[in-house]
């Protein structure tokens, strides 16, 4: 396979990711690090934001069918050959991407990575163990509903997202899963699960150019080339982002597995296509409510003993952004907390974040970027993830520069632009 070689650094950090294109779409990243292990995973740029309702929950269960063996690979076999040599290997499934990972001997990647390979490009996806593993399927998603925190979290994101799919549930419903045929996931695998969906990270102490030479002649062992001649990748057909709110929406539950109340503020921002966008809003999530200084954490649960948990946060995918508040107190405390939210992101809006509090902030991505970098599952998360999601490792590097260079009246105008005091989204989930 041809390739383009492409060489990844910041003056800010040591991480320096070699990233190569093949011509056949394949993107492969490697990077040495003298710790005796190798992680590589396989970032598919495919999630449940791809499926049609008709088939919510499809991309989380063809996760759990990839495992169950290839032509090559009886059911089975794929596990006993990766721990017989004391490797682990998983899978997870968002929205935006499905990732698949194995971490083992650097002596030892040359053996499992085509298995990896394998079974991820090639499942059988057999009729019968199909039927046995839509049962497990169909647990966990019981398993979830039974969830506080997950049923919290479903309600809030369907309040945030009126168009966009992150409004489903990645797992699917038990309705929809129950109907679901292997011929459909099938289907659904050889549309989305080709060579340019795909980015495959290694990293580990072999050099970088056995790491690559490795991931590419594995890749060229299973893959079948004809079949990705004959299925081009279909162009990706999303609604556009959704406007923030226009006043404040509100929603009430009832909850009786609750003893606590639970309170969400919402607000629609940018997501990962506007990723500059992002940088600001990340750091008033972390002034607001991170740590025992977050401003929030220190008024309502330090000083003011009105709530028994709080924090802040902003969360990117692809097509948008939601930044939240999150707070579980006693009920009768649910408009003092609300306005109290409300009166600190007005704040934001009218003052200035002081420097002593700018610096605390850029200390602690800076550290937390270096101590997020240690292990070689660490950075090859770091490079898929940026990789697959936004199609450049670079800003993965430049995160923590870019963090340091954004100024208070940067802050400031984020605030003003994204996070109105006067319209936004809230989720109340009163105890039964």
């Amino acid at each position: 396979m041809t390739s383009t070689l492409l060489s990844r650094s910041t003056p800010f950090s040591l991480n320096a990711p070699t990233v190569r294109k093949f011509a056949n779409g394949l993107t492969v990243i490697a990077e040495q690090v003298p710790v005796e292990a190798v992680n590589l995973s396989l970032w598919f740029n495919v999630g449940s934001a791809l499926e049609p309702d008709a088939m919510m929950g499809t991309a989380h269960f063809l996760e759990h069918m990839i495992f169950k063996g290839s032509d090559r690979l009886e059911m089975g076999e794929f596990e006993r050959r990766i721990e017989a040599r004391g490797a682990v290997t998983n899978a997870a499934t968002s929205q935006d991407y499905t990732q698949f990972y194995l971490t083992c001997a650097p002596q030892d990647l040359a053996q499992l990575a085509p298995l990896q390979l394998d079974v991820v490009l090639n499942p059988q996806i057999a009729d019968e163990a199909f039927q046995r593993e839509r049962q497990v399927v169909l647990e966990e998603i019981r398993r979830s509903d039974d969830n506080p925190h997950r049923r919290n979290y479903q309600r809030a994101i369907e309040l945030a997202f009126e168009e966009l799919p992150y409004r489903r549930p990645v797992l699917g419903s038990t309705e929809i899963v129950s109907g679901l045929e292997a011929g459909q996931m099938r289907h659904f695998h050889r549309t989305w699960y080709r060579p340019e969906s795909l980015t495959a990270v290694a990293v580990g102490n072999l050099p970088v150019e056995e790491l690559v030479a490795t991931v590419a002649d594995s890749f060229a062992q299973v893959s079948n080339d004809d079949l990705a001649i004959a299925c081009p990748l279909p162009p990706r057909s999303f609604p556009a982002p959704e406007l923030g709110f226009a006043e404040v929406t509100r929603r009430e539950y009832c909850d009786p597995t609750l003893q606590q109340a639970r309170l969400s503020l919402l607000w629609r921002v940018p997501g990962l296509g506007q990723l500059e966008e992002t940088y600001a809003l990340d750091v008033l999530g972390s002034i607001l409510g991170q740590g025992r200084t977050g401003r929030l954490v220190r008024e309502l649960r330090e000083e003011r003993g009105l709530v028994s948990r709080v924090g802040a946060g902003n969360l990117s995918y692809r097509l948008q952004g939601l930044f939240q508040v999150g707070a579980q107190l006693a009920a009768d405390h649910l408009q003092e907390v609300e306005e109290a939210i409300v009166a600190q992101v007005a704040r934001l809006q009218d003052e200035l974040v002081s420097e002593v509090e700018m610096e605390r902030i850029r200390k602690r991505v800076a550290n937390r970027f270096v101590f997020g970098s240690e292990r070689p599952s660490d950075r090859a998360n770091l490079y898929g993830y940026f990789q697959a999601l936004v199609g450049d490792v670079d800003p993965a590097l430049s995160y923590p520069e870019a963090v340091r260079s954004l100024t208070p009246e940067d802050l400031r105008e984020a605030a003003r632009k994204y996070l109105s005091p006067e319209a936004f989204g809230v989720v109340i989930v009163r105890p039964g």
